[in-house]
């Protein structure tokens, strides 16, 4: 059994999987995290190894050169990665969601051979270009623009907060025929990197997510051929949607992750570290820090493994989602709070991966979708003003 984690029940074959992610990523992972942390470094030669071995694919079909996963085998893989390091995580999880999702479900037979295949062995990567300065939250209110112009499209935007912004080979974006018309006229775009027109400009010197690179994409006049559109004019906002759940699953995972390397982390210490004559282990405030931090951490991980197994039964999730999301990302900042506070002064230095576990965990409550949206959906669930 892997240290630190208590025996789940996994299938035989999920827990094998498991093990090659933990001694991978102890092995090679964990070595470099707190020198990328610092330099904001993407570990773009681990992305790749991880794909030669495999560890990528994710939920995608082997015939798209996935895995095959379940989504409880999926999420089990992210979280033990996570523990080390959630931004590769975030890598093993953009095939299976915000790049692949839509892509698997809404596109061509043609694209999805050619782009997802190399998305899945790590030779490519993708970014999904979805968020606006103006209306972040609000999907539908867009306001980047496209227009048919014969074979091809023109888009004009901005979108901002785009992860893997230095590392993306094409991204996955998003534009409206019609702002009027909502949700109704939105078109997903499969964009290269290289096309004309197209601007990035990266985020430095983040609080968190700081090895993943952020920032502004913009689209001034970018042409792209009539192939490139993902789905039918006016599918955009369900090509968006299909990587919902899927993202907040991946998203629920990273944060469980971390959050069991802060009990981890603290567990470690608190036994060892004596304050008069005695572990701090000992101490019932201590004590009581851990006990929150178990209880918060289990119960993160049951509901998003509900979500999991809900959507391997192919129902929809979209109430599970926000739970499992809102919940372990809520968790994740409470353990790396406590295990600041455990730590005391040796928190706050970078030698000990808590301070890391705490900057990250705060992005955790803000990243696909922010908690109190997740609150206002849960809530709405349960009042019946919301039903899908």
């Amino acid at each position: 059994m892997i240290s630190g984690v208590h025996d789940l029940g996994l299938p035989e074959d999920v827990e094998a999987l498991r093990q090659v992610v933990h001694q991978f990523a102890q092995r090679e992972v964990r070595p470099g995290v707190i020198d990328r942390d610092r330099e904001e470094v993407f570990p773009r030669a681990l992305v790749r190894h991880a794909g030669r071995l495999g560890l990528l694919g994710g939920i995608v079909p082997a015939e798209y050169g996935g895995l095959g996963l379940s989504h409880v085998a999926y999420s089990a893989i992210v979280q033990e990665m996570s523990r080390v390091d959630h931004v590769m995580g975030v890598a093993m999880t953009f095939p299976s969601g915000l790049a692949g999702a839509g892509l698997l479900r809404y596109g061509s037979e043609h694209q999805k051979r050619e782009y997802l295949p190399p998305l899945c062995s790590g030779e490519t990567m993708a970014a999904a270009a979805l968020t606006e300065p103006s209306s972040g939250t609000d999907v539908a209110d867009m306001h980047t623009v496209c227009r048919r112009d014969g074979s091809a499209y023109v888009i004009t935007g901005q979108k901002t907060w785009i992860s893997f912004l230095n590392e993306a080979d094409w991204f996955l974006t998003f534009a409206t025929l019609d702002r009027t018309q909502r949700h109704s006229a939105v078109c997903a775009f499969i964009v290269p990197r290289d096309a004309r027109g197209l601007v990035l400009r990266p985020f430095r010197n983040k609080l968190g997510f700081r090895s993943l690179s952020t920032g502004d994409v913009i689209f001034d006049d970018v042409r792209v051929p009539a192939t490139n559109r993902v789905g039918a004019e006016g599918e955009g906002f369900k090509v968006a949607m299909a990587a919902v759940e899927n993202g907040r699953l991946g998203v629920a995972s990273r944060a469980i992750g971390i959050a069991q390397d802060c009990l981890d982390l603290s567990l470690e210490y608190a036994r060892h570290r004596e304050v008069f004559g005695q572990p701090i282990g000992r101490f019932q405030l201590v004590q009581s820090m851990i006990a929150d931090m178990v209880v918060g951490i289990e119960s993160a991980r049951a509901l998003t493994y509900q979500l999991a197994a809900l959507k391997d039964a192919g129902k929809r999730a979209r109430r599970e989602s926000s739970l499992a999301k809102m919940y372990a990302t809520d968790t994740a900042l409470m353990a790396a709070t406590n295990a600041v506070q455990i730590h005391g002064a040796y928190g706050a230095h970078e030698d000990y991966h808590v301070g890391r576990h705490f900057r990250d965990a705060k992005i955790f409550q803000i990243v696909e979708g922010q908690n109190q949206l997740h609150r206002v959906l849960i809530a709405e669930y349960a009042l019946g003003y919301r039903t899908e």
